[in-house]
């Protein structure tokens, strides 16, 4: 009984620990100058590589080494990723060449996969997105909404945990999203760093979010 006790107390106290480096990741905020910021972007089928390759546009090349994660299945993704960076190269009156990698992960959810099955696809992907965010470290994930982006980021939150590195977060909500969140939105929201809507109802709903207005 009393081995019990010791092991239910030391469990108690993991618990309480993790839970207090969790609460001081999220709410610590410390800016680093930096020559170049090591990008990881999340890319998804649909609309939100397109949305997503609009908001690189926007980005300098400081932004580099440009990682990208996409699903195993998305060739279409793939396509649009290398003809983004082949016309960036093209523009870059330097001439040096993109940095720029492809990591593929599994699909979190399959379209009209079963949600009870989507949570073990969710854990296949992210004992898959943990061990590769740990091998690139990068200072900050961009991400707008995709659900591959989940383990991705919950990676990403738990190198802060462990102590091995303090990624910035930023999520940008769809902009087909006007007055409700999506589900990755409302899963990820309490983590990020930067939560970016782009509609003023939402700002409305959820004061803390930066409104930018239309960024894509």
């Amino acid at each position: 009984m009393g081995c019990v006790l010791i092991l239910a107390a030391a469990a108690g106290a993991a618990v309480v620990a993790l839970a207090l480096r969790l609460w001081l990741v999220l709410h610590s905020r410390v800016v680093v100058p930096r020559e170049s910021v090591s990008l990881m972007a999340v890319a998804g089928s649909g609309g939100h590589t397109t949305e997503l390759l609009r908001l690189l546009g926007h980005l300098s090349a400081a932004y580099a080494p440009r990682h990208y994660v996409l699903a195993d299945t998305d060739e279409i993704s793939a396509q649009k990723i290398h003809a983004f960076e082949l016309s960036r190269a093209d523009r870059d009156p330097s001439g040096v060449a993109p940095r720029y990698f492809l990591h593929r992960i599994p699909r979190s959810r399959e379209v009209r996969q079963p949600w009870l099955t989507t949570v073990l696809t969710t854990l296949h992907a992210a004992c898959l997105s943990l061990p590769l965010t740990l091998r690139v470290r990068p200072d900050l994930v961009l991400c707008n909404g995709p659900g591959t982006c989940v383990p991705v980021c919950a990676a990403a939150v738990l190198l802060g945990v462990l102590g091995v590195k303090r990624v910035t977060l930023v999520y940008v909500e769809s902009l087909c999203r006007v007055e409700h969140l999506s589900l990755t939105g409302r899963l990820l929201r309490p983590f990020a760093d930067y939560f970016l809507v782009q509609w003023p109802a939402l700002k409305a709903k959820y004061p803390s979010s930066v409104y930018l207005g239309r960024i894509v």
